[in-house]
C-alpha cells in the first residue's frame, strides 16, 4: 500500500491495547477507509458539476428584505458540497500519503471528462418522446447547458486548486515535523479554496462580464460570498478533522500524526 506510513507487521508492536489483526484484515481495513473517502470525494465532485450553478442561494435568508439588496449573497448550489472535497484529500493525504491523494486528484479530474462526455452525449443523441416527458427533454438541456458551462470551469479550476490543497497540505506537514494538525488542515483548504473560488466564478461568467450580462461588482459579490462559506465550513471541520484522523490512526495502526503536540 503506498503511504507515508510504513506498513505495520503487527499491530501488537504499536498499539497493545488494541485487539490483534491480521497482516491481510490490517491490509483490507485500510483499503476499505480509503475506498471510502476515495467514493466520497468522487461522489461530491460528481454531484457539484452536476448540480454547478442550476440554483443560486440566498445566504442571508434569515434577514427580511435581503432578496431586495443591491448586490445578493448567494452561493450557487453546487458550492455546498465542494467543501467536503477538500475534507476527504486531506483525510487521504494524512492517512495514506501525498501519493494516493494526487492520484484521487487525477481520477477526478477524469470523471470529470466523463461527466462532459456523458452530456454531450445526451444532447447529441436524437431524442424520443415516449409519451410521459413533460417537456420533451428541455429540462435536460437546461441543466446540461448550466451544468456544461460549469464543468469546464470546474475542470480548470478544480485542478489548480486541488493539486495546491495537497501540496500545502504536505508542506506545512514537513515544516511542523508532523505537528499542529490544524495548520495543514486549516491552511491548504484555505488558499486552495481561494484559487478554486476565484478560477471557477470568473470562468463561468467570463461571457456574460464581457457582454455586461453581469457587472464586475456582481461578480466579486459572487466570489466574496462564496469563498466565505467555504471558509466557515472549513474552520468548523477542524474539530471532526483532528477527531478523525486520531481515531482512524488507532483503527488503521498507523504511526501517530501528531508526535509531542499540544
Amino acid at each position: 500500500m503506498s503511504s507515508d506510513h510504513a506498513p505495520l507487521p503487527t499491530d501488537q508492536h504499536r498499539y497493545p491495547d488494541l485487539p490483534e489483526l491480521t497482516p491481510r484484515h490490517l491490509h483490507d481495513r485500510r483499503e476499505r477507509v480509503f475506498v471510502l473517502f476515495a467514493g466520497l470525494f468522487l461522489g461530491s465532485l460528481t454531484m457539484l458539476n452536476i448540480l454547478g450553478i442550476t440554483r443560486f442561494l440566498n445566504l442571508a435568508f434569515f434577514i427580511e428584505g435581503s432578496r431586495e439588496w443591491k448586490y445578493q449573497l448567494a452561493i450557487a448550489v453546487g458550492v455546498l458540497p465542494y467543501p467536503v472535497t477538500f475534507l476527504c484529500t486531506d483525510f487521504i493525504s494524512e492517512l495514506f500519503g501525498r501519493r494516493r491523494a494526487n492520484y484521487v486528484v487525477f481520477i477526478g479530474l477524469v470523471l470529470n471528462v466523463w461527466v462532459v462526455f456523458i452530456l454531450w452525449l445526451g444532447g447529441a443523441w436524437p431524442g424520443f418522446d415516449p409519451g410521459f416527458s413533460p417537456n420533451d427533454g428541455e429540462t435536460f438541456f437546461q441543466v446540461k447547458d448550466l451544468a456544461m458551462k460549469a464543468v469546464l470551469a470546474s475542470m480548470i479550476a478544480y485542478m489548480a486548486a486541488q493539486l495546491i490543497d495537497v501540496q500545502l497540505f504536505h508542506f506545512w506537514k514537513n515544516l511542523t515535523g508532523g505537528r499542529h494538525l490544524w495548520l495543514r488542515n486549516n491552511g491548504s483548504t484555505l488558499v486552495s479554496q481561494l484559487v478554486d473560488t476565484v478560477a471557477v466564478i470568473f470562468i463561468t461568467f467570463a461571457a456574460d462580464l464581457s457582454s455586461g450580462k453581469k457587472t464586475l461588482a456582481v461578480v466579486l459579490m459572487l466570489v466574496a460570498t462564496g469563498y466565505v462559506f467555504k471558509v466557515v465550513v472549513a474552520l468548523f471541520d477542524t474539530i471532526p478533522f483532528y477527531i478523525g484522523v486520531r481515531v482512524l490512526t488507532r483503527y488503521l495502526r498507523l504511526a501517530p500524526a501528531e508526535q509531542g503536540a499540544g
